[in-house]
Parts: structure tokens; C-alpha cells; sequence
């Protein structure tokens, strides 16, 4: 599935798609238990939108993820379509720009310091 097939109300959704950007997360109480909340931006060949991430899935994801949602659900809000795993789906990172851009990095660095000693 791709982000330009995606359409309001739409449940089961399998998706992956590369993180743009994580905004700051904000704190609610609802039933009287706190949560946490934030948007995110996401993109793939296709397109881009919205990501609403809950609770736990705020720390696990961050700008550069790719991330996997199976079972998500989409919605909107203020007319902005926004993709979510919801209460039954499941999010997943199944990959880290980040990581992998810092490995050569830091292997450069232990070449250097082994040629000064």
C-alpha cells in the first residue's frame, strides 16, 4: 500500500514510510490516565502525511525511521489526513537512517587514530 492509495476512514491499513519529521510531543489525560501524543511527518515515493503517534510509539520513533504499520487506521483532522496504528494496529521501525549513517563515521575516526599512534 502506498500513501496516494489511502483514503479517510480507511481501517487495515500495511504500510511502510520513511519519517520526515517528529514534532514535540504533548501530554493529555483522558479517563483520567495521562497519554502522550505527537505528529509526525511521513513520506513515500507516493506522497506525504500525517503520522499520529501514542503513548509508547512516541519514543520509539524518530526523523529518518522507517516504519512499518500494519493494522493502521486513517483519519483526519482539521481536513488533514493523518494515518495511525490505532487501539488494534501495530507500529514498528524496521529501519534507521540515522544508524547507519554514523557507523562509516566512527569507523573513519578509529582509522585515523590508529595511523597517529
Amino acid at each position: 500500500m502506498e500513501i496516494k492509495d489511502l483514503q479517510v476512514r480507511q481501517g487495515n491499513v500495511d504500510i511502510v514510510v520513511d519519517v520526515v519529521d517528529v514534532a514535540e510531543p504533548r501530554e493529555f489525560q483522558k479517563f483520567g490516565t495521562t497519554g502522550k501524543v505527537a505528529n509526525a511527518t511521513v513520506k513515500d515515493a507516493t506522497g506525504e502525511c500525517k503520522l499520529t503517534l501514542w503513548n509508547d510509539d512516541v519514543d520509539k520513533v524518530k526523523k529518518g525511521d522507517k516504519v512499518h504499520i500494519t493494522n493502521g487506521y486513517v483519519g483526519e483532522y482539521q481536513g488533514e489526513m493523518q494515518i495511525t496504528s490505532g487501539k488494534f494496529g501495530k507500529l514498528e521501525v524496521v529501519g534507521k537512517a540515522d544508524a547507519s549513517a554514523a557507523a562509516p563515521a566512527e569507523d573513519s575516526i578509529e582509522v585515523e587514530e590508529e595511523k597517529v599512534e
